[in-house]
């Protein structure tokens, strides 16, 4: 069956009328503003119906968009929405506040689409699996404590406080900088690995006993670095949907604990805005929700992703346009964090 303009017209106008009361839209509504006889958009609603694209909740009720009715109209008939200055001026606030701190910046994105959307919002850092060392710095914290950190090039500070059995001096700070720094900056962050540091140790000879808390921690930042992290903000958001009644959030928090789950849900193209709806998503405790993905990049690099969770019933336009602008945002203020330091 031909889906024709009228047919068009009527679907946009139910997602519509659906997405902003919550309420099956009947055809007297949709026939006042189509300039058409109510007989005549009740035959085109019950063609959308067989088409798939819409479903009749009750008997004597309205109709509600499916699934494919809301991936119809995202592909389809969906205008893209621009952002005003005023909302761009207010995320833009909400991002500065960690603007100078790569960890701090992803968990204030997460924070900055939650409040922004009134949904669920999640940030992953970048993946440091193909990043490498830009340097090694370390801060004395005490006597005998030291702040190890590492810079990569994927836009992380990893950091690790170590103890020593002796006394530290600023000879020996300058020692551990020197060393670390001319043997591991510029490697790959995947080649610090155990084996890696047992050989180092070996190499550094009697310095190795000096060297080895530090050692140590440089291993754990390494491998911390090499892992995705996902910030999670605006939990609560979901309790005030309707749809997430009798279990649905609590299906929706279960996932949030699966991060190998979570990261998979995240991934797609490079500087790209991903919309899944529904069993889309892969994930049965998803299959009333739908997913806002959006990439973002370090130094022309895809990085990592800024993301929204809500129910189906979901303004696509405009939280689509938010979280394509978040991303944005984080991935300049990424790449200037790495220029500057």
């Amino acid at each position: 069956m031909e889906l024709t303009k009228r047919k068009q017209n009527i679907l946009a106008s139910i997602v519509d009328g659906y997405i902003r009361t919550g309420e099956p839209v009947g055809s007297k509504s949709i026939a006042e503003k189509a300039g058409v006889s109510s007989a005549t958009v009740r035959n085109e609603m019950a063609e959308l119906t067989e088409l798939g694209l819409l479903e009749q909740p009750h008997t004597s009720a309205g109709r509600v968009p499916s699934q494919e009715g809301y991936r119809e109209f995202v592909d389809a008939l969906m205008q893209p929405k621009t952002l005003t200055e005023a909302e761009k001026l207010t995320i833009d606030a909400m991002l500065a506040k960690s603007a100078f701190d790569p960890e701090r910046l992803l968990r204030g994105a997460a924070k900055t689409l939650a409040a922004s959307t009134r949904y669920l919002a999640l940030s992953t850092t970048p993946s440091g699996a193909d990043a490498k060392i830009k340097a090694v710095q370390f801060v004395q914290t005490s006597r005998r404590t030291a702040l190890l950190i590492m810079m990569s090039s994927a836009g992380t500070m990893k950091n690790k406080v170590f103890h020593c059995d002796f006394d530290l001096s600023n000879e020996i700070m300058r020692i551990f900088f020197r060393v670390l720094n001319e043997r591991v900056t510029g490697r790959d962050v995947a080649e610090i690995n155990r084996a890696f540091v047992q050989n180092l140790a070996i190499s550094l000879g009697d310095m190795a006993i000096l060297m080895s808390p530090a050692l140590a921690a440089l291993l754990e930042v390494a491998l911390e670095t090499m892992q995705t992290e996902i910030s999670v903000s605006g939990q609560m958001n979901l309790l005030f949907y309707p749809e997430y009644k009798l279990g649905g959030a609590r299906r929706v928090m279960d996932i949030l604990e699966r991060r190998e789950l979570l990261t998979e849900l995240l991934a797609g193209k490079q500087n790209r805005t991903q919309i899944k709806i529904g069993t889309e998503t892969g994930q049965n405790a998803l299959a009333e929700s739908s997913v806002i993905c959006s990439r973002y990049s370090v130094n022309g690099r895809d990085a990592g992703a800024v993301a929204v969770i809500g129910p189906m019933r979901m303004q696509y336009a405009h939280v689509a346009a938010q979280t394509a602008y978040v991303a944005d945002r984080v991935g300049e203020m990424l790449t200037r964090i790495m220029r500057e330091e």
